[in-house]
């Protein structure tokens, strides 16, 4: 049974991933958008708790734990698409369920059987095809450290996952407490980013002020030695036509801002969006966790891996990219390596 949440978890967090690229091309904060993710799922998860009468104990406060590391493996995770090569990044963030595997059996003895080992390594094979890229050599490593440092947030987050189930937590208390850390630490990053960004404005505003102060000055000047040597009727001519040319550079400044209020999404928009995203995001974790309770954990975290496979779905029939002959290869491999995994999990 584990494997069918595996599955669905895998699907939930395609879903998400879709909707990450979609939000990634309009023009909103992230970090806002991330901020509404989390919030969504705490409400959700608090709301089943409160319905289910679930058991707030000791151990659901793993999810505290949980909730640091995906916000790591977030952040580390887009500021290495930020600072390096996206194909990069996303082979090693495709990487986590081997970090989880070795790690679960150095701490809990979790071995899979021989054909299980067979049918994880064709899974991670597949999923590392199709996010291989031809442009990786060893000189073009930008944002390797940022990959790396996300894998590892991620895997930990899989494995703090399985042990609140080791510890019997009830998966609504123990993921409530992972969202609502994640919710502060995104919330407390884009408020920072907000108050830089007021900074600016309150800056360039200031800029702004001094230069229409200094070319008054400059204006009158001119408009003084314009009247000693040319009389009344050249003041009059001086004051008009220095007063036309300083209201173009200003509407002009006008416009442009006012264009860029209208593209940039409002905080409330980006906000309900990112509840609306955080729902699959909510789900999917739910589905994960109930997997761990009854499956090894790095084969739980290697078939929730595959929901790389639902954004090439998404990105092939919606974004219309085609498909690579090793991203064929890599979700035909994906696919018979999951088969396997059902066949010898039976």
């Amino acid at each position: 049974m584990w494997l069918t949440y595996a599955i669905l978890a895998a699907i939930c967090f395609g879903l998400r991933g879709s909707l990450y690229h979609w939000t990634s091309q309009r023009p909103l904060s992230r970090n806002l958008m991330l901020f509404g993710v989390f919030t969504s799922g705490a409400i959700i998860n608090l709301t089943f708790a409160i319905i289910y009468s679930s058991n707030w104990t000791t151990a659901s406060l793993v999810g505290v734990m949980m909730g640091l590391f995906s916000f790591g493996a977030n952040a580390s995770m887009y500021k290495g698409f930020a600072e390096g090569k996206a194909s990069l990044v996303a082979i090693l963030t495709a990487l986590p369920p081997v970090i989880v595997v070795i790690l679960a059996a150095l701490l809990w003895s979790e071995l899979p059987l021989p054909m299980q080992w067979v049918a994880f390594i064709i899974i991670v094979a597949g999923i590392l095809l199709v996010r291989y890229s031809n442009d990786i050599t060893l000189k073009n490593l930008q944002g390797a450290q940022w990959g790396l440092l996300a894998m590892l947030l991620f895997a930990f987050n899989d494995l703090s996952g399985k042990w609140s189930t080791m510890l019997q937590a009830e998966i609504y208390p123990s993921m409530f407490f992972m969202f609502i850390t994640g919710s502060l630490c995104f919330g407390i990053w884009w408020l920072q980013e907000l108050r830089q960004q007021k900074a600016a404005v309150a800056a360039a505003a200031s800029t702004t002020a001094s230069m229409e102060q200094t070319a008054a000055t400059t204006t009158s000047s001119t408009v003084s030695q314009g009247a000693i040597a040319s009389g009344p009727e050249s003041v009059s001519s001086e004051v008009t036509s220095p007063s036309c040319g300083s209201a173009s550079p200003a509407s002009s400044a006008s416009t442009s801002s006012s264009t860029a209020a209208i593209a940039q999404w409002g905080h409330g928009k980006t906000f309900v969006t990112g509840l609306g995203v955080g729902i699959t995001n909510a789900v999917g974790m739910i589905l994960l966790l109930t997997a761990f309770q009854t499956g090894k954990a790095g084969l739980v975290s290697a078939v929730s891996a595959m929901n790389v496979l639902i954004v090439l779905l998404y990105t092939r029939f919606i974004v219309k990219d085609k498909f690579s002959k090793t991203e064929v290869a890599g979700i035909a491999i994906a696919i018979i390596g999951i088969l396997l995994m059902r066949f010898f999990s039976a």
